[in-house]
């Protein structure tokens, strides 16, 4: 299970080294004619969420900072699993390592 920690802001919250800070993307429970759909048929088994925050990289072997790959506002492809959940409110934020995401979507 994930560790969890709940902030009063998300802009208290800065990741440090390769973190990077993501609000995941709610799966459509409705649908435009109003039928409401169930849970099962919701679940996307590649998570999309949105970039919040980035800390500014880790180093390499060499000490080099190496920056991360995504920046605040990009479109990421999740993996189904991992990442430390925060709490915000009622909002749900994670964060995952840099090297765990698996895409940048382009638009």
């Amino acid at each position: 299970m994930a560790a969890q920690a709940t902030f009063k802001s998300i802009k208290s919250l800065i990741p440090l080294l390769d973190r990077v800070l993501v609000q995941r993307f709610k799966p459509e429970t409705k649908t435009a004619s109003g039928i409401f759909l169930p849970s099962s048929s919701t679940n996307n088994p590649l998570p999309e969420a949105t970039v919040i925050a980035v800390g500014p990289g880790a180093p390499n072997k060499e000490g080099k900072v190496v920056p991360t790959q995504v920046k605040a506002g990009d479109r990421v492809l999740l993996p189904g699993w991992g990442g430390n959940t925060i709490k915000v409110g009622e909002e749900e934020y994670y964060l995952f390592r840099d090297n765990e995401i698996l895409a940048k979507i382009q638009e």
